[in-house]
């Protein structure tokens, strides 16, 4: 019965079943174009995803595990501009770290 109800009353056709996180009041999205970028900066490898997003294009670090995710992303007209744009914030706050950096007695 409250499958017949649920199917009754939903707004669009869904053949595919409800995705869950492990973690409630957490979501991910699902999206079907995933440019993924790899770039070394000072040092250090980072993944950059790059999703279409209405007409433009979002760049932001790949979420892995145990990394924050507070770091506002970056848009451009294409995958590589976008990724281009997050590749240059990244230097350039690395620049900044290495000249702030105290000189070792």
């Amino acid at each position: 019965m409250w499958t017949r109800l649920r199917a009754a009353l939903r707004l669009i056709a869904c053949d595919s079943g409800v995705r869950s996180d492990a973690f409630p009041g957490s979501f991910s999205h699902t999206y079907d174009v995933i440019h993924r970028f790899e770039e070394t900066i000072g040092g250090r490898v980072y993944q950059i995803d790059v999703v279409p997003v209405s007409n433009r294009w979002r760049a932001q670090l790949h979420r892995t595990a145990g990394m924050p995710t507070a770091m506002m992303p970056f848009y451009g007209t294409s995958p590589d501009e976008a990724a281009r744009q997050l590749a240059e914030w990244l230097a350039l706050a690395h620049r900044r770290l290495a000249t702030q950096a105290p000189a070792s007695v």
